[in-house]
Parts: structure tokens; sequence; C-alpha cells
């Protein structure tokens, strides 16, 4: 027996030492961009790589590959969680690649691009994040800071971008660089078209406004490669708001609906230059409210998005769906038409709107949250108002009987409908005590 057990132990070393072999004599994917017949395209050892991603940072990357993508984007090497290293090793264990992010310093945050030193000091620190990773037979490319044009006056940045990207060249030449750009104007086309020639092309980032990129494009003067690195739901700036100024969010399934036509009528329509694109976000954050952007629930939940991802991405239709969540209303009133005002201490229903083929199994969650008053800006951290306890009274999938809280203010009711806890719709609307 004891025998056995020293056998065993050895065979598993054995595996596990052959898994590692095997990553370090892989070496690192030769990744490049080709213009064949007038269309831009990207290879990854000889092969045509069209992405079909996500954005994705603590939320469940690997998923990407089970619903039929082939890549995710980061922000950052190290996000606090996961290194790197451990980043790209998950996704070469579920057969995806890896854009990865440089998280270079935004003048909007106080960095000084007329500071040579300290200049010089980030591109040295991004150097040893790169002789890091480079090898990685998981990355694709390196993204090289993320909406940099986003309120900044300092063109000495885009001098930056282009010396970390001659910098990935000279020490590593396997893989493509880019840099994410708050949607594209001709300034910084104009610019980082003569001043920087290491970077290979562009990449865009856009909500609402998607829905003219094309024309934007040619309005900007860019016809070269990018990637749409960010897109998914309206942004909460584009969206209409309350005369307190709360901005009307959709519900899950109009932003389902929105993101299969912008993929189809987008991202797919220009064939000859987009490269592929990245859907925002791969999980869940706080930003105006705690779904906004998320593809998935604080819980986990799926939301309706992801099956339309994953046939998107497979053009087979999954074999499970979200409930779905057209309206929400109080008093017969809206939150995407009307100034819903309520009375301090009083009890209300939230009358819901939603379909699924087994209504009558769905179980609804529902919450009362403060508006945020410390807001982000262009996607940095917000913290999340916490839930006001007892105010909800009772819930399910056709109405929600709550109680307003006692002090006038700002407020949003939340509201989730769950379909054997993996599937959820979503929907909130914003109301005023007085």
């Amino acid at each position: 027996m004891k025998a056995l057990k020293i056998i065993s132990l050895i065979l598993i070393v054995s595996i596990f030492t052959a898994c590692i072999s095997k990553m370090e004599t892989e070496g690192p994917s030769h990744v490049e961009l080709k213009h064949i017949d007038g269309k831009y395209r990207l290879f990854v050892n000889g092969e045509e790589f069209y992405i079909k991603g996500a954005g994705c940072e603590f939320g469940p990357c690997h998923l990407v590959a089970e619903y039929g993508g082939n890549s995710f984007r980061t922000w950052r090497t190290d996000n606090g969680q996961r290194s790197g290293r451990k980043v790209l090793d998950e996704a070469r264990e579920n057969g995806l690649m890896v854009m990865m992010g440089l998280d270079v310093a935004r003048e909007r945050h106080g960095f000084d691009y007329d500071d040579e030193n300290a200049v010089a000091e980030q591109l040295e620190s991004f150097r040893q994040e790169v002789l890091e990773l480079k090898d990685h037979p998981a990355l694709l490319g390196w993204g090289i800071g993320n909406e940099l044009n986003l309120r900044y006056t300092n063109y000495k940045v885009w001098d930056a971008v282009n010396d970390i990207a001659k910098m990935i060249k000279e020490v590593d030449g396997n893989h493509v660089t880019t840099t994410m750009l708050a949607g594209i104007g001709p300034s910084e086309v104009n610019y980082i078209s003569k001043n920087c020639p290491d970077i290979d092309f562009l990449s865009i980032q856009m909500y609402g406004e998607i829905v003219h990129l094309h024309r934007i494009l040619a309005e900007s003067g860019y016809n070269g490669p990018y990637i749409v690195t960010e897109w998914g739901a309206t942004g909460h700036w584009e969206m209409p708001a309350t005369s307190w100024g709360a901005p009307i969010e959709q519900t899950s399934t109009e932003k389902a609906t929105a993101i299969k036509e912008r993929y189809k009528n987008v991202i797919l329509a220009d064939d000859s230059n987009c490269l592929g694109s990245y859907v925002f976000l791969w999980g869940h954050k706080q930003e105006r409210t705690p779904s906004w952007y998320g593809l998935f629930t604080e819980k986990g939940e799926k939301t309706e998005a992801v099956s339309v991802l994953q046939y998107l991405w497979t053009g087979v239709n999954p074999g499970w769906e979200a409930p779905e969540f057209n309206d929400i209303v109080i008093e017969g009133k809206g939150g995407r038409f009307d100034n819903v005002r309520l009375t301090a201490g009083e009890t209300y229903k939230a009358v819901l709107s939603a379909n699924h083929g087994d209504l009558l199994s769905i179980k609804a969650r529902a919450e009362i949250m403060p508006e945020p008053t410390e807001l982000s800006d262009g996607g940095d951290f917000e913290k999340r108002p916490a839930s006001i306890p007892n105010l909800v009274i009772s819930e399910t999938p056709f109405e929600v009987s709550f109680k307003t809280p006692e002090k006038s203010g700002a407020y949003r009711l939340l509201v989730y409908l769950v379909h054997k806890d993996y599937y959820a719709g979503t929907a909130n609307i914003p109301f005023w005590v007085e």
C-alpha cells in the first residue's frame, strides 16, 4: 500500500512537471497583423484570428470560452487579486488569448507628461512587466493605456505611448501593440499617425455612439485596422435622466437587444478594417448602479446578453434563457418616462413586466439603495451604496411591495428575476422621496 502511494505521488509530480515543462518549452505565440486582399487580419501562429472577446478583470474570465469566445482583455497586468501570469495561465487552460493591458498613467489623475523623469520611470516599470510575460503562449498583444485621451491636454502622452510600444518591439517582437481610445477624433488620429509608428493599430471604445462608428471613423480620417475594445450597454451619460439627475438604466432585455444589433450592424459590418471586439463587462461593477454594465449580476447570475453573445460567437442558439425583463413602473409611472416622486414612509407597489417559458418558476429579488454621491469618472472605482434593510415587503415576478425610506432624497429600486439560480433579468427605477 505504501509503495502504491509513492508511485501515485510520483505520477502526480511527473504530470505536473510535464505540464510546466510544456508551458516553458512551448514558447510565445507569434501574432501578426496582415493586410490581405484589402482586408486587415490578425494571425496567431499562422492562423487567422478574429477576436470574439470580452473585457474581464475580476469576473469569470474562463467562461468566455464556454460561451464561444476566444479572447479577453485586461486593463493592467496585476489587478491586485491575480497576477498577470495567473491570468495568462488561466486563459491558456481554457484555450483563450489575452490582450494584456498596461496601466499607463492618466493626465486627468494628475500625471505630468512634461516630467521627463516620471515618464522615464514609467517606461522602465513597463519594461519589467513586458519581460515577465512576453513569452507566455496565451498572450495576444499589449494594450498600452486606457482612454488616455479622456479630458487631456498634453499630446506628449502619445510620445510616451509610442516609446512603450517601441520598447515592446525591442524586447518582445512577437505581439501586436495598440492603445485604447475613448471614441476617436481627427486630432488624435493626426498626431498618432505622424508620431507613433510603433503602434500597430488603434482600439476604440464606444457605447451608445457605436451605432455611428463608421461615420465617426470617416470623419476622424482613420482608415486603418482597429479593435472595438469596449462596447455594450448604452452609457449612463448617454441615457435620459430624471429631473434630479439620476440616469435611466435600460432593462437587461433592452441591453441584450442593443448588443445583438450593434454586433451585427456595426462590428461584423466592417469586414475590411475591424479585427474583432471586446464587449464590456464580463463580470459586474458598480458604476451608477451595480447592474449597468455587467453581463453578470453581483451574485454571478448570467443575464440575457450572455446568451445573445453565445449565439453571436457560435451561430448556435443556447439551450438556456434568462428571464426577459421589459419594464418596471411605480404607481403607473416608469423611470424612463416620468419623474417618480413618492412620500416618505409610505407603502407602494412596483409592477413588473417580464416573460419566460416558465414564469411561475422565477424568483424575484429586490433592494432599495440611495443614489451614489461619490461618482466615478471614466470607469474609475466607484463605491457601491449600501442597500437599505427592511424596506422590501414582498417580491414576486409580477410585483414588488416596498416601503419608502423616511429620509428625503434620491433612491433606486432594483429588481432581479432569477431562474434556477443561474440566470437573471434585471431592471431598476429611480425615485425621489419627499
